[in-house]
């Protein structure tokens, strides 16, 4: 870390924010929201109808995140002078999605906030590296492949009842990812809606700006589904969310306390659980917008983009709504190829950690199959029986449950 940066983390008061402020960094934290809402809302939107959400529901889901990603990505920001972006856990949701069907809404609510509470715990503890890294790294990517899995199929499913739609999202997103690899999914979602307005299949009739009044629901708790969601949800969001997301910025020359910033963002979601933040956790390919060059070639001023992604958030959080009424007024096939090609790289990264090491490899196998399965015993989830005959093929095989630590 340069001496700047060490001179900006002792003495975070010496700085002036308007000074810091850029039109990069503007540009660089407006960008990066974009990215963020338009890889995940979809895959938030189809969690939330999961779970049998009305639509008021799922506008305050909507607006739970993106006021929970803005105040944390503002606060942090601005508390640490370095550009702290959280967001939700885009896994997380695609978890929900495949899980929560058939049950209650307010056991669903029961299992965010227990998800919170381990995570929280973690942070206040300074358990968060200990604990996660006690789950191999080859079991968790299979874990996430494994969730995901279900999102790219249904990419390419839609090209049975209209070929058309999701054949140019497709080819879109090759192009995308060849000139403008950041872009790709605004680009994807872009082409979506420009075809699907030329075959007339947008109703965007009942789309108004209007603010989000949030729902309260009350949690109920019940055993099988806090072991079956709550801590599926738990794993995802640290393995495959909090640790990139710290990597991220250490690979960026900074040292966040990692601790303290786990802790702030499962706080967060514990106030905002009954509301529907299921799970706000820190970013990491949005924040990579925000923590390179392009961000500002001073490294110490570049936390002023996070703060403007924060604003960001909380703009389109307080219109959740509308970005609810959005999203529902989008074509079914629309809705499938965004959140697989939104995945995609995701579920190619699970797959490629998963057999990465050959020694966990069959391990890893069991994890991916047993949880794309989607199968149900004793009323507990896919991701739970998935992790769980992971661990236990990797123990028959080699005797110990994480062969040489997590990596």
């Amino acid at each position: 870390m340069t001496q700047e940066l060490q001179a900006m983390t002792q003495a975070p008061s010496d700085r002036s924010l308007w000074r810091d402020l850029s039109l990069s960094t503007l540009v660089a934290g407006l960008v990066a929201v974009l990215v963020g809402y338009g890889s995940s809302a979809v895959i938030i939107f189809r969690a939330a109808e999961a779970a049998g959400a009305t639509q008021a529901q799922i506008g305050s889901w909507m607006w739970a995140l993106g006021i929970g990603a803005g105040l944390t990505s503002l606060g942090l920001s601005w508390r640490y002078r370095i550009p702290v972006l959280t967001a939700w856990s885009t896994p997380g949701a695609a978890l929900l999605a495949t899980s929560l069907p058939g049950i209650p809404l307010d056991e669903a609510i029961g299992a965010f906030l227990f998800s919170a509470a381990l995570i929280t715990l973690c942070g206040v503890t300074g358990l968060f590296e200990t604990l996660v890294r006690r789950i191999p790294a080859s079991l968790a990517a299979a874990l996430l492949a494994g969730v995901l899995l279900r999102f790219g199929l249904e990419t390419f499913a839609t090209l049975e009842d209209g070929w058309p739609l999701p054949l140019a999202m497709l080819i879109a997103y090759g192009l995308g990812k060849r000139f403008a690899p950041r872009y790709a999914i605004v680009l994807v979602l872009l082409t979506g809606v420009g075809i699907a307005g030329v075959q007339g299949q947008l109703s965007l009739a009942g789309v108004s700006l209007a603010p989000t009044l949030p729902v309260f629901t009350a949690p109920s708790f019940s055993l099988t589904t806090l072991i079956g969601v709550g801590l599926p949800l738990f794993v995802v969001t640290m393995t495959t969310q909090n640790l990139p997301g710290t990597a991220v910025l250490q690979a960026a020359g900074y040292r966040p306390p990692n601790s303290p910033l786990i802790a702030w963002t499962g706080g967060a979601t514990l106030a905002l659980a009954p509301f529907g933040g299921f799970a706000l956790n820190l970013a990491a390919i949005s924040a990579a917008v925000c923590l390179g060059r392009e961000a500002h070639e001073d490294p110490a001023r570049r936390y002023t983009a996070g703060m403007t992604a924060g604003v960001g958030y909380l703009v389109l959080g307080v219109f959740g709504t509308t970005v609810t009424a959005l999203f529902a007024a989008f074509p079914e096939a629309l809705i499938a190829a965004l959140a697989g090609l939104a995945l995609l790289g995701t579920i190619g990264n699970g797959l490629a950690g998963a057999v990465a090491d050959p020694r966990q490899r069959d391990a890893a196998v069991v994890t991916f199959l047993c949880t794309a399965s989607g199968v149900t015993l004793l009323g507990i989830g896919a991701a739970f029986w998935g992790l769980l005959a992971g661990l236990a093929m990797l123990w028959l095989a080699t005797g110990r449950p994480a062969p040489e630590g997590r990596g």
